[in-house]
């Protein structure tokens, strides 16, 4: 990642790290898959972990929010759990909205959101949080894969007006002349193109809006900070299980989920065309290429970081996310607190990280895994 000097990081060492990592997602949204998925498109059960510091926790630890953490929620729980006698960690993969709704409502001791606190929420959490805030504690980031179906076309390039007026029932058929220009020697129907977007507030949403404002500001009109679908038209569907499943299902469909979606479901995904020399497929490493040119834009104990989402660099997939945990850093609440801290370090220790690999996450670059793993022991 290029991150500024005030920070402290190193570019060179946090981009080679975070290529050196599968980041692949699972997604962001209401979703039910309780097993692991392997890089190879199985599952796989995780080992407890074995040098897990319990350091006090103890009964029930409520946590909720973004489903792009579940698979990694799931392993690290369970090895948790195992270690830790009569604790239990309790997530709801219920999308970053909510999530951070309850989050501010003090029903959870810390949610999961793929997009940072917003100013407003930050002010919210002053509420909950006494004497603190709400913090952006960084753990894993990935891909956001544009899925379609469509007979016949196995390679489909589109850009990011193309996409922004897709989604905006500007463009409606698959022949439009914008997409055929992009891809030449297609065979494109002439059939009516079906959009689906998620149902819920959702982070992946909002880093989708915030990559199309950005790339495609003219064609683009709509909030880039709204985790709710800000346009008209399309088809909507809960989470981003409920997405893939209505594309997979559906000829002619299009829509937008965490890569490891387009994996599970085996469906194809569009290559963007950023204006680099070749179109860029949605990969792991690819996307790693484009957050590397992250900054952390947070201050203190937040780790928020800046995404470049109009990155034109060779072979770098340019609609990315970056999920957080988010905790108060002051004003926690006594009888939680240990167990938080305790499952949190836990989260981000190397042994925590490591398991990440197999379920196709991206365990966190040295450097910025240092700086959490700094600030948690300092929540109080």
């Amino acid at each position: 990642m290029k991150l500024s000097r005030k920070n402290g990081l190193r570019a060179s060492a946090i981009g080679a790290l975070v290529v050196s990592g599968a980041l692949v997602l699972s997604a962001c949204g209401s979703d039910d898959n309780a097993a692991t998925p392997t890089k190879e498109g199985g599952t796989k059960a995780s080992s407890a972990a074995s040098n897990i510091a319990c350091e006090g926790a103890k009964g029930q630890l409520l946590a909720a929010g973004s489903s792009a953490q579940k698979n990694a929620m799931d392993l690290w729980v369970k090895n948790f759990q195992a270690a830790c006698e009569g604790v239990e960690i309790n997530y709801q993969a219920i999308g970053s909205g909510g999530g951070i709704t309850k989050f501010n409502q003090g029903q959870v001791a810390f949610a999961g959101s793929d997009s940072a606190l917003k100013d407003e929420e930050v002010a919210e959490s002053q509420k909950i949080c006494k004497g603190g805030k709400g913090v952006n504690l960084p753990m894993v980031g990935g891909p956001i894969a544009i899925g379609y179906k469509l007979e016949g076309v196995d390679n489909l390039v589109l850009d990011a007006s193309t996409i922004a007026k897709i989604f905006d029932n500007k463009i409606t058929k698959w022949n439009d002349p914008a997409i055929a220009k992009l891809n030449p020697g297609a065979k494109l129907p002439d059939s009516t193109i079906q959009a689906f977007h998620r149902s819920d507030e959702s982070g992946t949403t909002q880093n989708l809006g915030k990559y199309l404002s950005t790339a495609a500001a003219a064609d683009w009109k709509h909030d880039p900070k709204s985790k709710s679908w800000p346009a008209q038209g399309g088809q909507a569907a809960n989470g981003s299980s409920g997405v893939a499943t209505a594309v997979k299902d559906a000829e002619g469909s299009i829509g937008y989920f965490e890569l490891s979606y387009a994996t599970a479901n085996k469906i194809s995904t569009v290559n963007i065309n950023t204006g680099a020399a070749a179109p860029v497929a949605a990969t792991s490493e690819n996307a790693s290429k484009a957050i590397a040119a992250a900054k952390v834009k947070g201050t203190g104990s937040d780790v928020a970081l800046s995404l470049d989402y109009a990155t034109k660099a060779e072979g770098a997939y340019p609609i990315v996310l970056v999920t957080y945990e988010i905790a108060c850093d002051k004003g926690n609440k006594a009888e939680t607190l240990p167990t938080l801290k305790a499952f949190l370090n836990y989260t981000v220790s190397e042994e925590g990280q490591k398991v990440l690999t197999d379920a196709g996450y991206a365990p966190l670059p040295a450097e910025i895994a240092a700086k959490v793993r700094a600030i948690v022991p300092t929540l109080s």
